[in-house]
């Protein structure tokens, strides 16, 4: 089998690129929106409820809807996915790998069709949608040889007069509950290590995009995924999270989302069900609210595309986006007007036009909850960009209202203690703060709950030194910005309240998902 390696991104600027997209996104628009039913043992199944998915910039257009879960799909998907285990878990690991290596290919066929849907679904400017496709890609592969690899003989120290051998074995059904801000990427990475180690998986999507995560299971149902596998279970948290998580037979749950849900899950998890005969993995990915430190001495340059890069990319709407820049001594006033500057210049519009750079965020209700925080800003630090909703322009295609737009938001001479400075805001907001010296920039940074990710920009080699030593994150940049992160070259995941470093695209992965199984037989 080939060496792993990251699946490149597209370059829109070349016009067959462009074109194909184009034809995918107007057939999606152009389509009579679809319902999805669950998917429960391989079976569709209907309740009469329905979530909506509509599109972030024009709100009015219901993309499709999906099947609204209650507690008695709940009892029925796990005892599908507790059912299905007893065959999945003894089917050989490399037929299982196979599974997503196929599935992979059909990602590939599908790639124009799935950077329009999270374009339109999850409000991703093209790029940002192509990167999350080719980062699902990775997962896939990735996995799939990491299987392969575990699979394969552990060395044991020998021992005369014994044969011993270690082996290791799926943990059983689990739920996998998903974010809406990488629902395919992360969906698939969750979903596929889970798998292809063997278990099974109840999937809760969110319900902002409850569409990619059915285009997924499609495809790895023709990928072959044998029915009752991955078992779709859209719902509301509030209704079906609890009798999820604290089902007797979930053996595990993975989660990617918010500190309090998080925490919520970790606590529910550390019960004992009646019936339960385990003690639950808790795999959790939470928040964050990392910071940027540019040193005195710096490419400034690079230092402002990074942070403007970091904080605005996606909208600000990753657990990983620069919420903070940390300026030291004499570089913090001109930092701040360069980022400022840039800021103001970025693009905010609908993802379909090319020339967009900030789409929408999710939800009206993340909409409230940003401008909310932006008026906190207001009275906690001077506002030097942006400041409130986008110009609500009607879309130049369409004439419709405009969407969930927040200008690009920047707040100068913020304290390290202020909210906006400690609270994850989970949109376009970037508080910057003030370091007399390198000294208090590490201070500063590492001053929240949170250790997810950081950068530093330097060229004191001391200094950057002491950041990979000092700077207390689970993943760190050094003179570039703090998003990114690659499967396989960048393992992600966090320290404190962001979670429980989980290491997602890295070679530890699988093991949350397996355990250990030695066997020792005296030598006749």
């Amino acid at each position: 089998m080939d060496p792993f390696r990251n699946e490149a991104t597209l370059d829109f600027s070349l016009a067959r690129n462009a074109g194909s997209l184009e034809e995918s996104l107007s057939a999606i628009l152009a389509g009579v929106p679809e319902d999805r039913l669950l998917v429960i043992g391989g079976e569709r199944l209907s309740t009469g409820r329905w979530i909506e998915s509509r599109d972030p910039g024009e709100p009015d257009r219901i993309l499709g809807r999906a099947a609204c879960a209650g507690t008695p799909e709940v009892e029925r998907a796990v005892a599908a996915a507790d059912a299905t285990f007893r065959s999945w878990s003894r089917t050989l690991p490399s037929r299982r790998a196979e599974v997503l290596f196929r599935a992979a290919a059909l990602l590939r066929e599908q790639r124009f069709d799935l950077d329009s849907l999270l374009m339109l679904e999850a409000g991703k400017v093209r790029q940002e949608a192509d990167a999350e496709f080719a980062e699902a890609v990775d997962f896939l592969e990735f996995y799939g040889r990491e299987m392969l690899r575990y699979a394969g003989g552990q060395p044991l120290v020998r021992i005369h007069g014994e044969r011993n051998s270690l082996q290791y074995i799926p943990l059983g059904a689990g739920a996998v509950i998903a974010p809406w801000n990488f629902p395919l990427a992360i969906l698939a990475g969750m979903s596929a290590a889970a798998i292809v180690a063997g278990n099974t998986v109840v999937v809760k999507p969110s319900n902002e995009t409850p569409l990619i995560a059915y285009r997924l299971l499609e495809i790895l149902e023709e990928a072959g995924l044998p029915p009752g596998v991955f078992n779709y279970l859209p719902g509301k948290g509030s209704e079906i999270g609890d009798p999820l998580v604290q089902h007797p037979r979930i053996r595990f749950i993975s989660f990617t989302g918010s500190k309090e849900v998080g925490l919520r899950i970790n606590q529910l998890g550390a019960g004992t069900s009646t019936g339960q005969i385990w003690i639950k993995r808790v795999v959790a990915e939470m928040g964050g609210k990392d910071a940027i430190i540019v040193d005195a001495e710096c490419d400034l340059d690079a230092a402002v595309e990074g942070v403007v890069a970091s904080a605005f990319g996606y909208q600000g709407q990753k657990c990983s986006a620069c919420s903070r820049a940390i300026g030291v001594g004499p570089v913090y006033d001109e930092l701040v007007s360069r980022v400022a500057r840039r800021a103001a210049e970025l693009r905010v519009g609908s993802v379909r036009h090319r020339e967009t750079q900030v789409g929408p965020v999710i939800s009206e209700a993340a909409r409230r909850g940003i401008l909310k925080f932006i008026e906190v800003g207001r009275r906690e630090g001077r506002l030097v960009a942006g400041g409130g909703p986008a110009p609500a322009a009607p879309d130049r295609a369409t004439g419709a209202p405009a969407g969930y737009f927040i200008e690009p938001t920047v707040f100068a001479d913020v304290s390290p203690t202020a909210r906006i400075a400690q609270e994850e805001i989970f949109g376009p907001v970037l508080a910057m703060c003030r370091a007399r010296d390198f000294d208090e920039a590490l201070q500063i940074a590492n001053g929240t709950p949170y250790g997810l990710t950081g950068a530093v920009y330097s060229l004191n080699r001391e200094h950057l030194d002491r950041a990979g030593a000092e700077f207390h994150v689970g993943n760190l940049y050094l003179n570039r910005k703090c998003t990114g992160a690659l499967v396989g070259a960048h393992p992600f995941g966090g320290f404190n309240m962001s979670g429980t470093d989980s290491k997602a695209g890295g070679k530890d992965y699988l093991l949350l998902f397996l355990q250990a199984k030695v066997v020792a037989e005296r030598e006749t």
